[in-house]
């Protein structure tokens, strides 16, 4: 997975080099993500309404733990720290699950999905 990182990253760097990334639709405006695929369909307009007040859903700040704690257990050179951060995310997966009205699926998460479809299905 690396190497096409690195791949990703000198095509990246290539490209803005020559000027590829000038003048595109929308550039200096900041990016809007509003993706309810998760909510489900009856609760996104009490969930809209919240999030304009500020209001951080339970499960979006438990989401955004879990991609936080994701990332750090990355960076962790310890052994033993890295498995301790590992157990935290285990257990806020499995409180994340049960707090939702249905099933933890791995669509809920696409940046695992390649990840886990590979174990799975080699």
């Amino acid at each position: 997975m690396e190497a096409i990182a690195k791949i990703a990253e000198e095509r990246i760097r290539r490209a803005m080099e020559n000027g590829e990334f000038d003048n595109l639709r929308g550039a200096g405006k900041s990016l809007s993500f509003h993706d309810e695929t998760w909510v489900p369909e009856d609760l996104r307009p009490a969930y809209r309404i919240l999030k304009n007040a500020g209001y951080l859903p339970e499960e979006m700040g438990m989401r955004k733990e879990i991609m936080n704690l994701r990332d750090l257990i990355q960076t962790i050179d310890d052994h033993e720290e890295r498995l301790r951060k590992i157990r935290e995310l285990n257990y806020k997966l499995l409180r994340f699950n049960e707090m939702r009205r249905r099933p933890f699926s791995v669509e809920d998460f696409p940046e695992y999905r390649e990840k886990i479809y590979g174990k799975v299905i080699p």
